[in-house]
């Protein structure tokens, strides 16, 4: 399904041309809007993990402005991108969506509640921490060196978003091997421009500041914590303090993963999500 979506494209009244893939059955429910981690693209998704979610739900991925396939500036903070996703929602007719935001892609989810909450139905947040919290971000430079390179290796990428055992290792090596499967229309690497702007973003989300927590109890949107038990870029306590401070949470932490436990576990993962969104208000 997803390995085979066909790319499209969207012109905002903002100028940008966004780039994006929709998979799934459209229905009375909001669709599920995927938001991406840091150099994300349409391909970096794990297609299990939306296939399964995409059995259930009107499932659409983007490229944000200045990203892979789309075109503009990338933004340079965590407000202007959620004011981003806006125009893309805006451009393809969505008035409402439920949010999947993964680790940056979280960021923006939060702040995109803060900012329009009647665009939001419900929040999943992966692997990511609340605007201003301690440790925020905790990625060692060690685990940055590796996910900022221009062409990461094999061994790269395994080092940051998996578990250093054997069992996530080779599930890491299952999930590069499901990201391969698309062999046209593939999306672009995120250029170093827009790498640098969305550092740029993820810095100034991370400089302690305790009155941008308070902002977390105006989010009141059911919300799914989740998490991999030993992340090297975003602390599992980070994630706990998230759902602390948010109304209406709850948490869930997978084992023996890292930052792309939700690859790791996606079948876990996708039944999760599913069942949350289709909860009874």
């Amino acid at each position: 399904m997803y390995t085979d979506a066909p790319n499209h494209v969207v012109d905002a009244a903002n100028g940008v041309r966004y780039a994006y893939r929709r998979c799934g059955p459209s229905g009375s429910q909001p669709p599920l809007l995927m938001l991406h981690h840091f150099r994300g693209t349409l391909d970096s998704w794990d297609p299990a993990l939306v296939n399964a979610l995409a059995t259930e739900r009107d499932v659409i991925a983007f490229d944000n402005a200045g990203v892979g396939l789309s075109t503009g500036r990338t933004p340079r903070t965590i407000a202007e991108t959620a004011v981003d996703t806006l125009a893309f929602m805006t451009a393809i007719g969505v008035r409402q969506a439920d949010l999947l935001g993964f680790s940056m892609g979280g960021y923006t989810a939060q702040e995109l509640a803060l900012l329009r909450p009647a665009a939001v139905r419900r929040l999943v947040l992966a692997a990511t921490a609340p605007r201003g919290g301690p440790g925020v971000p905790g990625r060692p430079d060690d685990v940055f060196a590796r996910a900022d390179v221009d062409q990461p290796s094999l061994e790269d990428y395994l080092y940051a978003f998996f578990n250093h055992t054997e069992s996530s290792q080779r599930s890491g090596l299952e999930f590069l091997g499901r990201y391969i499967e698309r062999e046209h229309d593939r999306d672009l690497p995120a250029g170093r421009a827009a790498r640098q702007a969305q550092y740029q973003a993820m810095t100034e989300w991370g400089v302690p500041e305790h009155g941008a927590l308070r902002r977390l109890s105006a989010i009141r949107q059911p919300a799914l914590v989740v998490h991999g038990d030993n992340d090297f870029v975003i602390p599992p306590g980070a994630s706990r303090l998230l759902a602390g401070l948010l109304p209406d949470a709850r948490v869930r932490t997978y084992p023996d993963s890292g930052h792309g436990f939700l690859f790791q576990h996606h079948e876990e993962v996708a039944r999760d999500v599913l069942a949350f969104l289709a909860e009874a208000p």
